[in-house]
């Protein structure tokens, strides 16, 4: 049933991977890329309420909240990103950390 919901993560996670380093890098982060990164986050956020919804379950009920936790760092990331102000490297670094435990707390769960 998650399988799906794990894939679109792992895109997403390429993605936000890829913006990471651009910003380490001091590089020019494409707006394409962003939309694309949060288009999948957000789909990946849906399939995991929507399986939360029928499956249910203490791990994957804690993995909602960290990816909605990393959703919200996500917002305030593409906020800066709209005003064409550099991403803040604190919160680049918060937002992928808490995508991260938010995956591996799925994976726990799902295996």
């Amino acid at each position: 049933m998650f399988t799906y919901n794990i894939a679109v993560f792992i895109i997403a996670a390429l993605g936000g991977a890829t913006l990471a380093y651009l910003r380490f890098a001091n590089k020019n982060i494409p707006m394409a890329l962003a939309l694309v990164h949060g288009v999948f986050g957000v789909i990946g956020l849906v399939l995991l309420i929507l399986g939360f919804t029928s499956a249910g379950g203490r791990g994957i009920a804690a993995a909602l909240v960290i990816f909605l936790i990393a959703a919200i760092g996500g917002f305030i990331l593409f906020s800066f990103q709209l005003r064409s102000r550099p991403l803040p490297i604190p919160l680049v670094l918060t937002h992928g950390i808490a995508a991260l435990v938010g995956f591996v707390t799925l994976l726990l769960s799902v295996f």
